[in-house]
C-alpha cells in the first residue's frame, strides 16, 4: 500500500518507475498516525510543535511563544505528523520559513505540504503551493504523483487533467508520469478511468505506455478481481504494436495469471494453465504471486498431479524458493491425495531452503499423517515438534493420543500425554481419562499411576474411569489400590 508516512515524496522518479512500488491495491489511505502514536522516540521540541498544531485553538503566535528553533529536518518531521491538521501545518510551514529558514525549505517539505493539502481535498491551496514551487523550480514527478493520488481518491477529481496540465508548470507528461497517473487511478479503484487515460495521453501528449504501464493496469485488474478486463489488457499488451511478449515483464504476467486462477469461474484453473503454456512458449513467465495462487487453486480443486508438475517447474527448474504457505499447500495436497510419506521430504526441503517449520505447518503435517494412518512418520514429526518447542493443537493432541493408544503404541501415547501435561496442552481431562481407560487392560499398574497423577495435578478423573479401574483391580485382588485412589479422589 502506498504510504506517505514512509515514502518521501521527494525521492524522485522511483515513485512511478518501479513495478514493485506500484502494487499498492488498497484504495483507502491508512489512518496517518499522530506524533502521539509514533513508534519512534521524538525529540521534545518536535512533540511541543506537534501539540501546538493539534490544538483546536491553534494560533501562529503560539509557535513564537514555544521559543524553539527549527531546521529543515525538524520541519519535515513535524509535517509528517500533521496530516490531520492541514491549515495549522501550512501555517507552521510558513512560520518556519519566515522565522528560521530564510524561506529555503527542502523539496521534501514542499511536497509534504502538497500531499497534506491534497489528501485533505484542499485543492485550491494545493495548486497555489504548486505554483509557488514552480516559481522556485522545485517541482518533480513526485509532486505530481501526490497530486494524481489525491485527485484520484476524490469523487469527481480529474487526475488526467492534472497530467495534461503538467506542461503549464514546466513538467513533461512522459511515460513515468503516465505510470504515476495509472497507479493513482488503480489504487482508487478507477480501473476504467486508468484504461481510458492511455489513448488520451497517446493522442494529446504523444505519450506511449511501456511495460510498467501494463503491469500497473493488470495489477488493477487483480485488485478488482476482473478477469474479463484482465484478458483485454493482456491482449492489448502483447500486441506487436504495443509491448509484445517481453520476458522481463514478469509483474504483468504475475498479476494477469493470478487474476485468472483466483477467479470464481469453474474453468479458472485450466484457463490459467493454458495461458501459462502460451507464455512458456514465448520465453515468458509469471512468478511467485501466480505460483502461490495456482497452488491454492490446485488444493481447492484437489488436483495433485498438476500441482506436482507446477511445483517441479517453478521450484525445480526455475529456482523459485517456496515460502511457508507454499510448502503448507503441498503438504496438504500430498497428505490428502498422494503419498503421505512425502510430507517428511517437504519438511526436510524446507530446512534446506532456510524456511523453518513453525507450529502451524507442523500441525498440518501431523494431522495429514495421522489421518492417513502413517504412525511411524507421525511419531517422528511429533518428536521433532517437541524438540523445536512447537506444540500440537487441541485437535491433534486428542487425535494422536487416541490413534497411538488404539494401535497399542503405549510408548508414543504416553510421550504425547506427558507433553500435554508438561505444557498445559488441551484437552487434558478428556485425554487423561482416555489414557487411563486404554491402559487399564494391558498396563494396569501404569493406568493406576496416571490416574493418581491426574488426581494429584487437579485434572478431573471421571467416576466412570475410576469404576473401570475398580473392576480391573478387584479381578486381581488389588482392591486396596482402588480404595487408595478413591480416598484421594474424594479429597480433591
Amino acid at each position: 500500500m502506498s504510504d506517505h508516512r514512509t515514502k518521501r515524496p521527494s525521492d524522485g522518479a522511483a515513485v512511478a518507475a518501479s513495478p514493485a512500488a506500484k502494487r499498492a491495491r488498497d484504495p483507502s489511505a491508512p489512518a496517518v498516525p499522530t506524533h502521539k502514536e509514533s513508534p519512534e522516540q521524538l525529540p521534545p521540541k518536535i512533540r511541543i510543535l506537534c501539540d501546538i498544531l493539534a490544538k483546536d485553538d491553534f494560533e501562529e503566535a503560539k509557535l513564537d511563544e514555544a521559543d524553539v528553533s527549527v531546521n529543515s529536518a525538524d520541519v519535515e518531521q513535524v509535517l509528517r505528523f500533521s496530516y490531520a491538521h492541514p491549515r495549522a501545518a501550512v501555517a507552521f510551514f510558513r512560520w518556519a520559513g519566515h522565522r528560521h529558514l530564510s524561506h529555503e525549505h527542502s523539496p521534501y517539505s514542499w511536497n509534504l505540504v502538497v500531499d497534506i493539502l491534497g489528501k485533505n481535498r484542499l485543492f485550491e491551496p494545493m495548486w497555489d503551493t504548486i505554483r509557488s514551487m514552480h516559481s522556485q523550480r522545485l517541482l518533480s514527478l513526485a509532486t505530481f504523483a501526490s497530486v494524481f493520488s489525491s485527485l484520484a481518491a476524490s469523487p469527481g477529481g480529474s487526475p488526467l487533467k492534472a497530467f495534461m496540465d503538467m506542461k503549464r508548470y514546466g513538467m513533461t507528461p512522459d511515460t513515468p508520469a503516465l505510470n504515476a497517473l495509472l497507479s493513482a487511478l488503480c489504487r482508487a479503484n478507477r480501473l476504467n478511468d486508468a484504461r481510458a487515460a492511455i489513448p488520451v495521453a497517446r493522442a494529446e501528449a504523444g505519450v506511449r505506455p511501456d511495460a510498467d504501464s501494463y503491469a500497473i493496469l493488470l495489477e488493477g485488474c487483480e485488485a478488482a478481481a476482473d478477469p474479463r478486463v484482465a484478458r483485454e489488457v493482456f491482449d492489448e499488451m502483447v500486441h506487436p504494436h504495443a509491448i509484445g511478449f517481453d520476458p522481463n515483464n514478469v509483474p504483468a504476467y504475475d498479476s494477469f495469471l493470478a487474476t485468472l486462477v483466483s477467479s470464481d469461474s469453474p474453468t479458472a484453473l485450466p484457463e490459467a494453465m493454458e495461458y501459462l503454456a502460451i507464455l512458456n512458449r514465448r520465453g515468458c513467465s509469471p512468478w511467485e504471486k501466480f505460483f502461490r495462487a495456482a497452488l491454492s487453486a490446485h488444493l481447492e480443486a484437489r488436483e495433485l498431479d498438476s500441482a506436482k508438475v507446477l511445483w517441479n517447474d517453478f521450484v525445480g527448474r526455475r529456482g523459485l524458493v517456496p515460502d511457508m504457505e507454499m510448502y503448507s499447500t503441498m503438504i496438504m495436497l500430498q497428505g490428502s491425495l498422494g503419498d503421505a510419506e512425502v510430507i517428511v521430504d517437504y519438511l526436510d526441503d524446507m530446512t534446506l531452503n532456510g524456511v523453518f517449520p513453525d507450529t502451524n505447518i507442523y500441525n498440518v503435517a501431523l494431522q495429514c499423517l495421522l489421518k492417513r494412518r502413517k504412525f511411524r512418520e507421525a511419531s517422528a514429526i511429533f518428536r521433532e515438534m517437541v524438540k523445536n518447542e512447537c506444540w500440537p493443537n487441541e485437535g491433534n493432541c486428542s487425535l494422536a493420543l487416541r490413534m497411538f493408544l488404539d494401535t497399542r503404541d503405549w510408548e508414543t501415547g504416553i510421550k504425547i500425554w506427558n507433553c500435554m501435561v508438561e505444557n498445559g496442552l488441551q484437552p487434558l481431562e478428556e485425554s487423561g481419562n482416555m489414557l487411563v481407560s486404554k491402559l487399564k487392560d494391558d498396563r494396569l499398574p501404569e493406568a493406576c499411576k496416571y490416574a493418581e497423577d491426574m488426581i494429584d495435578q487437579g485434572i478431573k478423573l471421571g467416576s466412570s474411569t475410576l469404576a473401570k479401574l475398580k473392576h480391573c483391580l478387584q479381578k486381581i485382588n488389588k482392591g486396596d489400590i482402588h480404595d487408595h485412589l478413591l480416598r484421594k479422589w474424594k479429597a480433591h
